[in-house]
């Protein structure tokens, strides 16, 4: 599959702000990939495709993640923002027959992290927080955190992204805790 058919494929499923972020994100995974030598074409492939079910109505996600045998659990069910990620990846694998469980994985995982992650997973899930067109409270901090390295810049989104929830008094993924602890034990044993 080339970057083309990528962006052929979810221009038709998002409105053009949502296919511009896609393309933001993909350009920035790019540039991460490059800074710590991965497939820079992989990456570029996942941010295209992380959010292709973000606009899709959340019965048609349901139906999806059901047909995948994804059973949500209580935190997932009642934070429906979640659901696109998991009924993306499913999306990706039932429908367009994608079988790179890397891909996969970055596409499921990008809202949450979890423990374990690949270095696309963390790519995209940086590049998702960064990308050209973000201007929320903090961005510019996991910018600068990602001009030190993606494993910075990963402790940083998980760490703003547990003190938001907690902020607003919504539940937190337990895979989200798992990723802040697993990084930042990885990152204090390579210290």
């Amino acid at each position: 599959m080339t970057l083309s058919d990528c962006e052929n494929i979810i221009r038709p499923l998002l409105s053009e702000r949502r296919y511009q972020h896609c393309v933001n994100v993909a350009r920035e995974a790019k540039a991460l990939a490059e800074r710590c030598g991965a497939d820079t074409q992989e990456a570029q492939k996942a941010g295209l495709l992380h959010d292709i079910m973000k606009e899709a109505p959340p019965d048609e996600q349901l139906k999806i993640m059901e047909a995948s045998g994804i059973i949500l659990t209580n935190v997932e069910r009642g934070a429906p923002k979640l659901w696109h990620a998991m009924a993306g990846a499913a999306y990706l694998e039932r429908e367009l027959h994608i079988a790179d469980r890397d891909l996969l994985n970055a596409v499921r995982y990008h809202t949450t992290g979890r423990a374990g992650m690949s270095v696309l997973e963390k790519i995209i899930f940086v590049a998702d927080f960064i990308s050209a067109e973000r201007d929320y409270d903090g961005v510019e901090g996991i910018r600068a955190a990602a001009q030190k390295g993606l494993e910075s810049a990963v402790i940083a989104g998980l760490a703003f992204t547990l003190a938001d929830l907690a902020q607003a008094r919504k539940p937190i993924h337990p895979d989200t805790f798992s990723a802040y602890n697993d990084v930042l034990l990885s990152q204090n044993r390579q210290q």
